[in-house]
Order: C-alpha cells, then structure tokens, then sequence
C-alpha cells in the first residue's frame, strides 16, 4: 500500500523517493507519482507508474486466518477469493475495494488442503486432513455433501473443466478417487502403491493425473480404469499440478525445486518434458506448494520456500519477477482471471494481492 512519507524541514542529500498516493494524482487516477525533495522545486516529478488494475492498491494484504494458508482461487468473474487454511476454515473474500473478508466456511474437523471454486462460483469443493471432501454453497457457507470415503489426509482435489462437475481426490492412503455430486459414494477408486499428493483432470475431463511420493506423475484413463502412461523426470516428490487453459500442457512443481512443463496432447513423443525452470525452491517444511498459468498461458507462477512468488515467461524460460512481502512459505499462487493481478497465500497467515504488468 502507498503511504506519503512526512517532509523534512531540511532537504537532505539522500535523494529519498516519495510515493504520491494514488488519490492525490493530479489529472490520472491510474497513475503513481514518484517526487524527490531533492530538486530545487519541492516534489518535483521524478516519474510515474501506470496501475495496471482496479485493486485499491498495487499490493493488498489479506489478513484474517489463524492459521498457515495452503490453498487460494479466485471464481470464474475474479470477484471473489476463496482461502483454505490449517484453522480448519474456508475464508471468502472480495477481490475489489477494501477486499473484505465476508464469508467463513466451517464444517472441516482438520487442516482444509485444497478448495476450488465450482464453475458458475455457486459452489466451493474443498478436501481436508480430516480425511473427507466436501461441497459448500457459496452464497448461505453451509456444507451440502460430506464426502467419507478416505482413511487418510486428503491433499488434494480438482474440479472437471466440461460435462458433470466431477472431483477427484488424492489422499496419503495411496488412493484416488472419483466423487458425482449427485452420489453419496466414489464413483471410482484407484489405487496408487505410494501416497498422492496432487491431482487435476485433463482438459476433456476423461484422464486424470496424479502425482506423489514416487516421483512420477501417472495418467489414468478414467475409461479403461488403468494407466494410460507415466510422465518421469522429477527425482522428488510431486507437490502441485496444473493444466494450461488450452488443456496441451501440464504444469507440476516438485521437492527437487524444479517447475517443470509436459506436453499432454495425444499422440506427443515418448519425452514429453519440454520445459524446466528453477528458482522456487522448496524447504525443509516439505509444503505442498502449487504452481499456476498465466490467463493467457505465457507465464507461468509457483510459490516458494523462499518467501516469493516467482513468475517465469514460458517461451525463455526466464524468471521475471520474484515478488517479496511474506514472512513464511508461499504454499499456493493464481492469478486472476481478467485483470494482471497475481495472488500468493503463505505459511504466515496471510495473502497478497499484487499487480503486474499485463501479459498480452
């Protein structure tokens, strides 16, 4: 947030910056004035920085959990956050104005892992420690299905992108699951020899990928109820996935602190890593950090033990920003669906919501 810095009585040599606020901009309210005491003339006009978005500031702070934040999303309009936190709540929030917290979901008996919002953003899905997966409505915060089916942690969970809402489930007892909002049992159980601890649909909805503790993240063809193939490279565990909105690429973050991108189309050749990127590492915490695309698949953003959101363009392959402000493990990035803003949630309690330029 901007703030206007008193003036000295006596200009000193230091040549300090003063950031206008945005609502003291003379003629432009999308502007920031930078000034210097140190001209002749006082706060002469050094420069100035275009806003990019609407957010009341280029960087908004989120605080209001009680606990280590693991998961963030903003809904399909970009209007509304959802958090899931170690407090065992779902924190809801307004992206614009004084983004306001205005909803608490409670109902999970453990740490909630992961929640998505569902597509016209009627509905939350959330997965828990406490070894179950549920389906909240947005608008009242009461639960509508309970999903008990897991004997273990519920890492992850991940909504169908077509046809019937559709989630599926990874959890620490090896086993990923297909739940039906219509039915009270899985629809469908795969069994993984080694805990998983991330998941995501293919773009049509008919293969799910899954990755865990082996390394390897496992395509599953949820007709033929096997492994259609395995995509190998990382040499740690799986921590995060996620499909680029033209359902071509896979995006995975793992423990070996490498982001990697797999080309997914049918038919690919037999290597499909077509793309590494370092520089988010990951912490003797061993989160479960999750990475995210840009709304137009040019740059993509993982979180970091490091304290920052790193942000890669995909074509180079260089890093572009690595964006400060958190105290703890960044375990969780998105970004918004219309606007250049990217969200981080951390282990210190707290979300950031940060312009950056604009990626068309």
């Amino acid at each position: 947030m901007t703030e206007k810095r008193k003036d000295s009585p006596n200009p000193p040599n230091t040549g300090s910056l003063i950031k206008r606020s945005k609502q003291e901009s003379d003629n432009d309210s999308s502007l920031i004035t930078l000034s210097s005491e140190r001209s002749g003339t006082n706060h002469a006009i050094v420069g100035t920085v275009r806003r990019t978005s609407s957010l009341d500031a280029p960087v908004m702070q989120l605080s209001g959990h009680q606990g280590e934040i693991f998961a963030c999303e903003f809904d399909p309009s970009g209007e509304h956050i959802a958090s899931a936190s170690f407090d065992r709540q779902i924190l809801l929030w307004n992206t614009y104005g004084e983004s306001k917290n205005y909803g608490v979901l409670k109902g999970h008996t453990n740490a909630v892992m992961d929640v998505h919002w569902s597509r016209d953003a009627s509905q939350l899905f959330s997965c828990s420690a406490d070894k179950t997966v549920g389906i909240w409505d947005a608008k009242t915060g009461e639960r509508i299905r309970r999903w008990k089916g897991h004997s273990m942690v519920v890492n992850s969970c991940q909504v169908a992108r077509r046809g019937p809402e559709m989630v599926v489930s990874g959890s620490d007892d090896g086993c990923i699951k297909l739940w039906d909002s219509r039915e009270k049992e899985a629809t469908q159980t795969f069994e993984d020899k080694y805990q998983v601890t991330s998941v995501c649909f293919s773009d049509a909805g008919d293969m799910v990928y899954s990755g865990g503790l082996d390394n390897e993240i496992k395509v599953w063809d949820l007709r033929k109820r096997a492994v259609s193939y395995t995509l190998s490279g990382h040499i740690d565990t799986i921590s995060g996935m996620s499909l680029s909105h033209d359902g071509s690429y896979l995006l995975s973050n793992a423990m070996d602190n490498t982001v990697r991108i797999w080309d997914v189309k049918p038919f690919s050749p037999a290597d499909r890593c077509i793309k590494v990127f370092e520089g988010a590492p990951h912490g003797f915490e061993k989160n479960l950090i999750k990475p995210c695309w840009s709304t137009n698949d040019t740059q993509i953003a993982c979180g970091s033990a490091d304290r920052t959101a790193v942000v890669w363009e995909v074509d180079s392959g260089k890093i572009l920003y690595k964006l400060p402000g958190h105290k703890g493990s960044v375990n969780d990035v998105d970004w918004h669906p219309k606007e250049p803003i990217l969200m981080s949630c951390s282990t210190d309690k707290t979300i950031f919501l940060g312009e950056v330029k604009p990626t068309i």
